[in-house]
C-alpha cells in the first residue's frame, strides 16, 4: 500500500492544541454562555466548567501551541527530518508555518493520523480566525476530494469503515512500533501547558507523535523502520 508515492514528496504533521484560557472563569461571560450551548450534548451530566479542560478540540475555543512537521530524506537509508513551530502566541506560530509551507512544491502531499477529521480543519479555521493567509496546501474551498493533497493515516486504515476510530498509540501497538505516549497523552496537554509551563515537554510529545506517523507510513508500504541514527530534529 502507497507504493504510489515518493516518500520525499510527503511532509508528516501533527498538532497539539490546548483551551484558550488556563480556566473556565478566565473565559469572557458571553464565550461561557456559547461554550456551555456548545458542549451541552457531550458534557451529559458534566458542568460546563469541568469540561472546559477539554476546550482545546473545539477550534473556537481552543489554539494551537504546536506544529510538528517531518520530512523524508533519501539516502543509503531513509532518513526522517522534523522541525515544529511552537510558542504562546499562536498567529505568529502560524504565519511561520504558512511560509514554510508557501516555500514547498505544489506536488507535495500533507499527511496527519486522523489529520482530515482534526489537524488539516483545525489548522485551516485557527489560521482563519487569526488572519493568517492560506498557504497553496490548505486551499480546500472548491475542491473535489481527490484534488486536495492531504493523506489520513487513520482513514487509509479504515478501508472504507467509517464507523470506526482507531487510535494512532493502538496502530504503533500492532505495528511494533516505539509508543509516542511514553510521557504525556493528548488529554494532559493542556494540564502541562498551562499549569506547568511545560511547552517543550509539548513539543518533543508532537515530534515523536510526527515519528509514529511516519513509521506508520512505512509499516503500511511493507518496509522497515527508521532507525533512531537517521532521525533528525533541527531547532
Amino acid at each position: 500500500m502507497l507504493e504510489q508515492y515518493d516518500l520525499s514528496n510527503l511532509m508528516v504533521l501533527d498538532i497539539e492544541t490546548v483551551p484558550q484560557y488556563s480556566s473556565y472563569e478566565e473565559l469572557p461571560l458571553n464565550l461561557q454562555e456559547l461554550w456551555t450551548k456548545k458542549t451541552e450534548y457531550q458534557r451529559k451530566e458534566e458542568t460546563a466548567e469541568n469540561f472546559y479542560e477539554r476546550a482545546g478540540i473545539w477550534a473556537e475555543f481552543g489554539k494551537i501551541i504546536c506544529i510538528s512537521v517531518g520530512i523524508f530524506l533519501n539516502g543509503k537509508k531513509t532518513g526522517l527530518r522534523i522541525k515544529s513551530f511552537a510558542g504562546d502566541e499562536e498567529k505568529e506560530l502560524l504565519e511561520d508555518f504558512a511560509k514554510m509551507l508557501s516555500g514547498q512544491p505544489g506536488t507535495l502531499i500533507l499527511c496527519a493520523h486522523n489529520g482530515k477529521e482534526f489537524d488539516f480543519p483545525y489548522i485551516c479555521r485557527r489560521m482563519l480566525i487569526n488572519g493568517v493567509q492560506f498557504p497553496p496546501h490548505l486551499q480546500m474551498a472548491g475542491k473535489k476530494p481527490w484534488e486536495i493533497p492531504h493523506l489520513d493515516t487513520m482513514e487509509l486504515w479504515k478501508f472504507g469503515d467509517y464507523k470506526n476510530y482507531t487510535s494512532l498509540n493502538l496502530l504503533t501497538a500492532i505495528f511494533d512500533i516505539p509508543t509516542p505516549k511514553d510521557d504525556i497523552d493528548g488529554s494532559q496537554v493542556g494540564h502541562v501547558y498551562w499549569q506547568e509551563g511545560g511547552l517543550a515537554r509539548i513539543c518533543t510529545y508532537c515530534q515523536k507523535d510526527v515519528v509514529a506517523t511516519a513509521q506508520l507510513i512505512r509499516r503500511y508500504r511493507g518496509e522497515s523502520l527508521i532507525t533512531d541514527d537517521c532521525i533528525t530534529i533541527v531547532s
